[in-house]
């Protein structure tokens, strides 16, 4: 009940999704039967075999790319393109540090950094998988991935012989983590707030604000598709850009697990387990 988009109950859950238009109404004309179409702003509903929208509330995505990509494209990707371009200029060559990089935003901040020639670090959360979880971001393309723990250590020092000091630090965890992220963050560079999974304040040292003049800010895809409204061109380019990734195979859809909708309750469950870091996608 704490989330600022709250559908008025009884409601259909469902924030992402990929569906075919079976049949349009006369007047419509960015749509036609067989189309492929995603939610274009967050709670449309997507928990349900058949519905009804105006066309407006709908995207066309092309029917060329997997299906699983499509069905993950309209949240997850859009952030992670959105916070790499609108708030620090990089170029092949630079750093962006992140948290919670095995989420689906991380991954994919991931991928489109390095089709971007932008290296990136990595922090996760330890875990009895560490191993299995380190190998799969790196074949995704992460330069380096490290624990919170190791962000206090002074193995640190050496990851930055290689590469430049981030101008980007991306959280969605909040609480210590954020604070330790911020400690590699070169001198004028940006902390953006996306997430919040610890549940706790982000804590900023005041030395880092005086002498370092590091800059945070935050990032809601909801209010950024609500500021474009009137902006078609802007979410026409990048969803145009994400499926170009996506048909190059620099993009693809984060880890899932594919359910029945029979079994939503068991995909439910798994979500909110810890240390999950695959998203449960619905078969409808």
């Amino acid at each position: 009940g704490t989330y600022p988009l709250l559908s008025p109950l009884p409601a259909v859950g469902g924030n992402e999704g990929v569906g075919e238009v079976l049949e349009v109404g006369r007047r419509v004309r960015a749509l036609k039967p067989r189309d492929w179409v995603i939610p274009a702003d967050a709670g449309l509903g997507t928990w349900r075999t058949q519905g009804v929208f105006p066309e407006e509330m709908l995207l066309k995505v092309p029917s060329d790319i997997p299906v699983l990509c499509a069905a993950t494209l309209s949240v997850n990707p859009c952030t992670a393109f959105r916070v790499l371009a609108d708030f620090e200029s990089l170029a092949p060559g630079d750093s962006v540090i992140q948290n919670a990089a095995n989420s689906g935003v991380g991954q994919a901040v991931i991928q489109i950094a390095r089709a971007s020639g932008i290296r990136t670090i990595n922090v996760v959360r330890d875990r009895p998988d560490l191993p299995k979880l380190v190998e799969r971001l790196m074949a995704l393309g992460a330069d380096h991935v490290v624990t919170e723990e190791m962000l206090r250590k002074p193995e640190m020092k050496d990851i930055f012989k290689s590469i430049p000091r981030p101008r980007l630090a991306l959280n969605c965890v909040g609480g210590k983590s954020t604070t330790e992220m911020l400690r590699h963050l070169q001198s004028k560079g940006t902390m953006v707030t996306y997430g919040g999974m610890a549940k706790q304040p982000v804590m900023v040292p005041v030395s880092a604000f005086i002498f370092r003049d590091v800059r945070l800010r935050g990032f809601w895809m909801t209010q950024w598709r609500k500021d474009h409204a009137q902006d078609q061109e802007s979410v026409a380019m990048m969803m145009d850009a994400l499926c170009q990734l996506i048909r190059k195979g620099q993009l693809t859809a984060p880890a899932c697990t594919e359910v029945p909708v029979q079994d939503y309750r068991a995909a439910l469950e798994a979500s909110m387990k810890p240390f999950v870091s695959s998203k449960q996608i619905l078969l409808l």
